[in-house]
């Protein structure tokens, strides 16, 4: 589905009740999901194995720990990932919104048992997950009354924090200093490009920096929502937090490439004309934290 074609249907479910709007978006993810579980395992798999050679070159070992994953997804796969390739020993995760579907589970588990040899053992409940996967829905960790009712060594999160607004990433930083061990590390993988220019090749993955703050928000809905904070910003907001950067690393714009070409030709935005040019495009972001 292009861009536009989703951005219409986004925001003609805005205009509707929260409740019904959800609801309706929340059906559609399953449609347009329904055949892509395999493929949703393969790039996360990529991101997992990344993110095991970021922590295992910082000496960090997972065996017998507890991850908090920030962010869903439609399914468990992360969780997984980590419960059986990284011997942990509990994964739970936290997301504002509930996009668990039983049937994607099935599949999910489906898939290891066929790929991997591996019989998931589910309890029962509503989405039948292993007992050291614990899923926790509609849960706002920006709230500064949220308590965690376990030991926290890892928070891990794929791509989820360039959908989230800037003051609450700030708050759920502050609300982890304050919770999590002081030993606990957090490792981000962010995506700070255009999302819409994955689906449209005539899209540049910075074209969303040419508008203002006030342009963009007619550009997308709640449904869609992008920060477009760019790596000072994110920086900015950890050391703000409490944090100081383990590690960090990021994709750079080859200037012989068509990405290059096509950032070249956009006018920014005044409100990020500011940055240098290694600060806007750095993409694939993957930083590790630890409380100072």
């Amino acid at each position: 589905m292009n861009h536009k074609t989703k951005s219409l249907i986004f925001k003609t479910l805005n205009v509707l009740p929260n409740a019904l709007g959800y609801g309706i978006y929340h059906q559609l993810q399953k449609f347009l999901n329904r055949n892509s579980v395999n493929f949703k395992i393969k790039t996360n798999d990529r991101s997992f194995k990344e993110a095991m050679i970021i922590l295992e070159k910082e000496g960090i070992d997972l065996e017998e720990k507890t991850v908090l994953e920030l962010g869903s997804g439609w399914a468990p796969i992360i969780p997984y990932f980590f419960t059986h390739f990284a011997d942990v020993s509990r994964v739970s995760t936290y997301d504002i919104n509930e996009h668990y579907d039983s049937k994607t589970i099935a599949k999910l588990n489906a898939y290891y048992k066929e790929h991997y040899k591996i019989n998931i053992a589910s309890e029962s409940g509503k989405y039948a997950l292993p007992s050291n996967v614990k899923y926790y829905p509609k849960t706002n960790l920006a709230d500064s009354s949220i308590r965690l009712n376990e030991h926290i060594d890892l928070v891990f999160s794929r791509f989820v924090l360039e959908h989230i607004p800037p003051e609450d990433l700030l708050k759920i930083h502050q609300s982890f200093a304050k919770i999590l061990p002081k030993s606990a590390h957090i490792l981000h993988m962010i995506s700070p490009s255009d999302h819409r220019a994955y689906n449209d090749s005539s899209l540049s993955y910075y074209d969303f920096l040419k508008y203002s703050a006030e342009e963009w928000k007619q550009q997308h809905t709640k449904f869609d929502y992008h920060n477009r904070l760019r790596l000072p910003n994110y920086l900015e907001i950890f050391e703000k937090a409490g944090y100081e950067v383990v590690s960090l690393d990021y994709d750079t714009c080859e200037k012989d490439s068509e990405k290059y070409r096509k950032f070249k030709e956009l006018t920014l935005h005044k409100d990020f004309q500011h940055y240098t040019e290694e600060e806007v495009l750095a993409g694939s972001i993957n930083v590790l934290l630890k409380l100072k």
